[in-house]
C-alpha cells in the first residue's frame, strides 16, 4: 500500500510510518542485535512503570521477554492497546514478560509526567507500561517507527528487533522461536482480509460440531458463500475457558466445535446445514471417522431461538435419509472458546494430517428441489430507508443480529485493529450503510487509500447522515463520528484529508459498515445513490 506522506502532518506522517512498517514487516533474523547482548535486559529491570512500580515486578528471571515499543500519538498504537492488554492476560502469554514501553520526550512523545498523567486517565490496568525519559533504549536499538517489538531469551540476551504491529499468531511463534520466519505465519482464516470483489455484506453465524474440528473447519473454508471458520471449543459443563488437554483427557463436556460465518446473501442456513449433513454420520452417538469420546459429538448450536424451529425442519427432513435415529444436538450455544493456536487452519498447515472428511465435497453443489432454480429466488425491492420511521432494536436484538466485533464497535464505542477489515482494501463501486439501521453514509467516489489502516472517505453521502462529538478518550481531543438514526460509533473525522476534495479524513471503522455493491442498490432499496456510487 502507498503512503502517500504529504497528506500527513508531522506526527501523523510518523503513524504512517509506522503503518508501512506494519505491511512491510521487516522480519528477517539478520536484523537482529547480537545474541549475548544483555544491556537492553539491565537497562528495561530499571525502569518504573507509569504508575511507579518497578519493572523487575513484571521482567522475572527465566522467562523470555516481549517489548513492545510504542507512543501515545501514534493511531495504530492506540488501536492496539486493548489488543495488548488481552494478550497479558492469555494464558498462551502466561510463561513469557510482556511489557510496553514509552519514551517521553523522544520520538514527539509526551514529555516525562505529561505522559504519566495522560496514560493515568485510561483503563489498561492489565498492561505495564514502562517509562524510558529520553528513549535511551529504543536509541540503543534504532528503534525510528512505532509500534515495534524486542524479543530477549530467558537469560536477558537481546534476540531480535522486529518493526511494525505483530498479529497474535506471529507475536506466539516468537515466543516459541524468536528467529521463526514471521512472514511465513499466517494469520487466522477468520481475521478479515482483502477480497476480490466485494465483501460479505450479511453475515450470519452458526456453530457446529462434528468430530474432529481440523477437518470440519477445512471443509467449510471451501464452501463458497462461507467467509469464517474457526476451531474451538463448545457447550462443556462448565464456562471456563478449556485447554485442548483438559477437553480430551479431563472430560470438561465440550465438543470440538467450528463457528461458520456465512454471507447470508448467498447462501442460508438450511443450505449450510445441507453442507454440514454431507460430511457427518448424524446417527453416531459420540463418534465421527476414527474419534470416540463425547467431544466429537454431533451438534448444532444456535445463537438465535429463531433458528431452533429452522434447524429441527433440517433434521427432520435429513431423518427422512436415515433407518436409525440422529444423535445431532440442537440446542442453543451455552459459550464458545476458540482454540489453540496450532489447531487454527491445522489442515492447511499439515497437509498430511489426519481427516475423516472428504474436503473435496465442498466443492459439489447443493442438490434443491426440482421446482426450484439453483439460485434463490429473487427478492422484490426493499423500501428506501427512512431516518424518521426507523427505530432501534432493543440490547437483546442487536447482540443476535451484530457479530460480537459489529456490536462491540457500534455499541461500546470500540475500534478495530488496524488493517485488519476488508472493507480497508475494498474499492468498488457502491455505497457504504450503517450496519445496524442500513441508513445510507458513505459512498465509494468518496473513498480513497489514506494508509491510516481504516476505511476512509473524504465526506458523507448526506452532512446530516453523521454526528460530530467531541471525544476526550485516550485524553485527546479528537471529533468523533456516529450515526444520525441508529447513533452508531463509526470512527473519528480528522482535518489530514484531501486538501483538493475539502481537506476532511473520515476515519470509520469496517465493522460499522455495511457496503453494498452498485449492482445490487436497486434491490435493496438504494438506488436513489446510484448516481453517487461510482
Amino acid at each position: 500500500m502507498l503512503i502517500r506522506f504529504r497528506r500527513f502532518k508531522p506526527l501523523l506522517w510518523l503513524a504512517a510510518l509506522a503503518a508501512s512498517a506494519w505491511l512491510a514487516l521487516q522480519l528477517s533474523p539478520a536484523g537482529a542485535r547480537t545474541a549475548g547482548d544483555t544491556a537492553v535486559h539491565t537497562a528495561l529491570r530499571a525502569l518504573k512503570t507509569t504508575a511507579g512500580r518497578p519493572a523487575a515486578d513484571f521482567i522475572r528471571p527465566g522467562r523470555p521477554t516481549l517489548v513492545k515499543f510504542w507512543a501515545s500519538w501514534c493511531p495504530l498504537c492506540l488501536s492496539e492497546l486493548g489488543q495488548t492488554e488481552s494478550w497479558a492476560k492469555d494464558s498462551r502469554f502466561g510463561g513469557v514478560n510482556l511489557v510496553t514501553l514509552a519514551s517521553p520526550g523522544h520520538l514527539g512523545e509526551k514529555p516525562a509526567g505529561a505522559f504519566e498523567k495522560w496514560y493515568g486517565g485510561l483503563n489498561y490496568p492489565a498492561l505495564p507500561v514502562l517509562v524510558d525519559a529520553g528513549g535511551g533504549i529504543v536509541k540503543a536499538l534504532g528503534v525510528s517507527v512505532y509500534p515495534s517489538w524486542a524479543v530477549l531469551d530467558g537469560s536477558g540476551k537481546l534476540l531480535r528487533v522486529v518493526k511494525g504491529s505483530l498479529s497474535e499468531a506471529q507475536a506466539l511463534a516468537l515466543v516459541q522461536n524468536p528467529q521463526a520466519d514471521l512472514g511465513q505465519v499466517k494469520e487466522r482464516f477468520h481475521k478479515p482480509v482483502a477480497q476480490k470483489g466485494a465483501a460479505p455484506v450479511n453475515p450470519r453465524s452458526i456453530h457446529l460440531a462434528g468430530g474432529c474440528f481440523w477437518g470440519l473447519e477445512a471443509y467449510f473454508q471451501r464452501v463458497p458463500g462461507v467467509v469464517d471458520a474457526v476451531s474451538g471449543y463448545a457447550n462443556g459443563k462448565t464456562a471456563a475457558r478449556p485447554s485442548y488437554e483438559d477437553v480430551i483427557y479431563r472430560h470438561t463436556g465440550h465438543a470440538e466445535t467450528v463457528r461458520v460465518v456465512y454471507d447470508a446473501d448467498r447462501l442460508s442456513l438450511p443450505d449450510v446445514l445441507q453442507y454440514y449433513f454431507r460430511v457427518i454420520d448424524p446417527t453416531s452417538l459420540n463418534r465421527q471417522g476414527n474419534d470416540r469420546g463425547t467431544q466429537y459429538r454431533t451438534g448444532i448450536y444456535y445463537s438465535d431461538p429463531a433458528e431452533k424451529t429452522v434447524i429441527a425442519a433440517a433434521l427432520a427432513a435429513e431423518q427422512k435419509k436415515h433407518a436409525q435415529p440422529l444423535v445431532v444436538e440442537n440446542l442453543p450455544l451455552a459459550h464458545f472458546h476458540e482454540a489453540e493456536e496450532y489447531h487454527q487452519d491445522y489442515l492447511a498447515k499439515n497437509p498430511n494430517g489426519y481427516c475423516h472428511i472428504d474436503i473435496r465435497k465442498a466443492d459439489e453443489p447443493l442438490q434443491r428441489p426440482a421446482d426450484t432454480t439453483s439460485q434463490p429466488a429473487a427478492k422484490p425491492a426493499a423500501k428506501p430507508f427512512d431516518a424518521a420511521t426507523w427505530r432501534k432494536p432493543d440490547d437483546a436484538t442487536l447482540r443476535r443480529q451484530l457479530t460480537p466485533e459489529q456490536y462491540r464497535v457500534t455499541q461500546n464505542s470500540g475500534t478495530e485493529y488496524a488493517f485488519s477489515h476488508a472493507y480497508d482494501h475494498l474499492f468498488e463501486p457502491g455505497i457504504y450503510v450503517d450496519v445496524v439501521s442500513g441508513e445510507p453514509l458513505f459512498s465509494s467516489a468518496d473513498k480513497y487509500d489514506s494508509g491510516c489502516g481504516w476505511p476512509s472517505f473524504t465526506r458523507p453521502i448526506e452532512k446530516a447522515a453523521v454526528t460530530e462529538h467531541e471525544d476526550l478518550s485516550y485524553n485527546m481531543r479528537r471529533v468523533e463520528v456516529r450515526s444520525r438514526a441508529a447513533d452508531s460509533h463509526l470512527g473519528h473525522v480528522f482535518t489530514d484529508g484531501p486538501r483538493d476534495k475539502g481537506g476532511l479524513r473520515y476515519c470509520i471503522n469496517g465493522a460499522s459498515l455495511r457496503f453494498v455493491p452498485r449492482d445490487r442498490m436497486d434491490a435493496e432499496g438504494y438506488g436513489a445513490y446510484k448516481a453517487q456510487a461510482k
